[in-house]
């Protein structure tokens, strides 16, 4: 009797054990698909339907069509709003005398390069500020694309054919394929490109990304951040945000802008005007990212995590124990 008991025992113990080590191997795979399975179930295998066409447009944008809000900057600059998009995003052609920069292109719900053509006959480059599906246009194919050069891209790149991972991508959600780029031109960071009567210095701006770009016009101070900063929530919690590098990113923006710097970001905030912000919501970015590092604040919510930077912004971010710094 004892014998047998003794048996049930260890047979029980060995079942608790194997439960135990499957609830153990199960919580270490949701960790690391923790995006997977956040973005699941809300995929929908295809982009959003459109929104209704607002009627309130920003005072001397015009439509291209009933899809394209054209909004001028200058006589040089001009952002291509895609208001009907469930993103809001913002798009920026940057013209030179001798060629022009296409800065983001939007899912490719629609062709934007009909819209950029319309605005100048000067040739082309487009630059993605990250690889993210609603900046990349997708489908779309470009004269030339010139992208950020960095190490870990150029050691994953086939010549100049570049294949995305799901990670920088993200476009499954809404039924786009993870692209290869075909890059004419390695930008390097900090390097100048010139278009003629315009510079726009290169800064690597990682943080919601690893890489994320923006543009910084040196001759009228703009500066056209990407993803990296704009009116609203930005997101620090995707498959290849880090916090560390969003403190640098933003280390790396103040030591370049002015006071008198415009912050151009890819995203429309809450209200119907050009996404735009100053040197004061970078600086305040900083204060807020040390903070965290230094957990001298708590965020709201479980996952993802909200810090207040000011009014205007809000940093989401993954649990502390989640944290890259």
């Amino acid at each position: 009797m004892y014998i047998a008991v003794a048996t049930l025992k260890v047979a029980m113990m060995k079942k608790l054990a194997i439960a135990l080590s499957l609830i153990v191997a199960f919580a270490i795979l949701g960790v690391w698909q923790r995006h997977l399975l956040l973005m699941s179930p809300w995929s929908e295998g295809e982009s959003p339907p459109l929104l209704a066409q607002p009627d309130e447009i920003s005072p001397g944008s015009y439509w291209y069509d009933d899809y394209f809000l054209i909004e001028p900057i200058d006589s040089r600059t001009f952002a291509i709003a895609e208001p009907r998009y469930a993103q809001l995003n913002y798009s920026y052609l940057i013209l030179g005398n001798e060629s022009a920069i296409l800065f983001d292109a939007g899912p490719g719900v629609r062709d934007i390069r009909p819209v950029t053509h319309s605005l100048t006959d000067l040739p082309i480059t487009f630059i993605p500020s990250h690889f993210h599906y609603d900046h990349i246009g997708n489908n779309l194919t470009f004269e030339r694309v010139a992208v950020i050069d960095l190490p870990f891209l150029r050691e994953r790149a086939e010549g100049n054919r570049l294949p995305l991972t799901w990670q920088e991508h993200l476009g499954s959600g809404e039924g786009y394929d993870t692209p290869v780029l075909e890059i004419d031109e390695w930008i390097e960071p900090g390097s100048v490109i010139d278009l003629g009567g315009r510079r726009l210095q290169v800064v690597y701006t990682p943080g919601h990304t690893t890489d994320s770009v923006s543009l910084f016009d040196l001759d009228s101070a703009a500066f056209f951040s990407g993803d990296f900063i704009y009116p609203g929530n930005l997101y620090a919690f995707m498959p290849t945000s880090h916090m560390g590098e969003y403190l640098l990113g933003a280390e790396n923006v103040i030591e370049l802008i002015q006071n008198n710097s415009a912050i151009y970001g890819a995203h429309r905030g809450p209200n119907p005007v050009i996404p735009k912000l100053d040197l004061q919501d970078v600086q305040d970015l900083r204060t807020t990212l040390n903070s965290i590092k230094n957990r001298e604040i708590d965020g709201i919510g479980s996952y993802p995590v909200s810090y207040p930077v000011n009014g205007r912004l809000n940093i989401l971010a993954e649990p502390r124990w989640l944290q890259s710094w």
